[in-house]
């Protein structure tokens, strides 16, 4: 039998989140974002969930040539654009668009002579500062895609800091919208603002096209809880029990003995560790589910197993089952209990777990 530990992508989910954004943005086209293998659910589960899309967007070259491979025939966006010259003729070949964030990959454009032109995405930075062009280089930037061969439709993008936090004083997305409206004012081409945070709560934003990313597989872009938006988990971590120790007062658990018993306790060892992307640093009080009763990790997570407090569920037994995120306990509370993210669980599950699909 394989390792009782599985994670199980629920594509009704994906479906279902979707529509979610589709709702909060009616007037706009989507960008799926499927980077990072679909956040860990997988480019193919999510290309069958996502099928009502307009377009996926990712970051990985050969990811985008397998949605082609396995029959996307919708436009594919790579949000970091191309890295090099020579992965210009792969764009072409297989119809893809590209982000256009720095004057060096103008110059790659530039240089290229290609068999069919590019539709590009010129990135704006309206105060993210990580890719893109200021609103003063835009126009000029505009003009050097234009002029170009090589170079088809031109569509703008930006991305928001902060749009989950309204009180942000550092730099709102209202400032971030201004910054951009002013960048392409004047300028042909369709607009793209929205992440998941802005389609949920800042409709005014949406624009030609939204993307939303981590709403599409049940997490929460911000404080408030996903359920809260409608959105149901699209992956379920669970695994089992595969063994039970009775503890005294004042016995140990696990490497450090970080934690001590302050009674007579019955524990569960559970097979999920760091090496399964499980957090190391979850703490004692990080929620888990055993036999549909809620309990807690005790002690410091291990490279293969993980240490329950069974005091709340008293007749479990070796080959309970155990949810450590998805339906019935979300994925945004255990990382919060975790000081993470859920993109970061979600991201993180390691090749070794088992996947199903419901």
């Amino acid at each position: 039998m394989p390792r009782p530990l599985t994670a199980t992508i629920h594509v009704s989910a994906l479906t279902h989140n979707l529509n979610v954004a589709k709702k909060a943005a009616p007037h706009s086209k989507v960008w799926a974002v499927v980077k990072a293998n679909a956040y860990g659910h997988g480019l193919e589960r999510a290309m069958r969930g996502f099928k009502a899309a307009d377009g996926l967007g990712l970051v990985e070259l050969e990811g985008a040539v397998k949605l082609r491979e396995l029959g996307w025939k919708k436009p594919v966006l790579l949000l970091e654009g191309f890295f090099e010259s020579a992965d210009l003729k792969l764009l072409v070949r297989h119809r893809l668009e590209a982000a256009i964030h720095c004057m060096e990959q103008i110059n790659m454009l530039e240089s290229a002579s290609l068999a069919a032109p590019i539709d590009v995405h010129l990135k704006i930075n309206s105060g993210m500062n990580r890719l893109g062009f200021t609103p003063a280089q835009a126009k000029p930037a505009y003009e050097r895609l234009r002029a170009l061969k090589s170079v088809g439709n031109i569509r703008f993008l930006t991305h928001f800091a902060n749009a989950d936090d309204p009180a942000n004083a550092a730099l709102s997305a209202q400032e971030q919208a201004k910054r951009f409206a002013e960048a392409v004012d004047g300028l042909p081409g369709e607009r793209s603002l929205s992440n998941s945070a802005a389609s949920l709560l800042h409709g005014e934003f949406a624009s030609d096209w939204i993307r939303p990313g981590v709403m599409l597989y049940g997490g929460s872009p911000g404080k408030r809880s996903a359920g809260d938006f409608g959105l149901q988990p699209a992956m379920t971590l669970s695994s089992e029990l595969i063994g039970i120790q009775h503890i005294s007062r004042g016995d140990a658990v696990g490497y450090g003995s970080r934690f001590v018993a302050g009674q007579a306790m019955k524990i569960g060892v559970v097979a999920c560790g760091y090496a399964d992307g499980y957090p190391r640093h979850a703490p004692t009080g990080t929620p888990v589910i055993v036999d549909g009763i809620r309990t807690q990790v005790i002690g410091r997570i291990s490279m293969d197993l993980m240490t329950v407090d069974l005091t709340p569920a008293p007749d479990v037994h070796v080959g309970s089952k155990v949810t450590l995120w998805g339906k019935n306990l979300p994925i945004d509370e255990v990382a919060q209990a975790a000081d993470t993210i859920g993109y970061e669980l979600m991201c993180a599950v390691a090749p070794r777990v088992k996947i199903a699909e419901d």
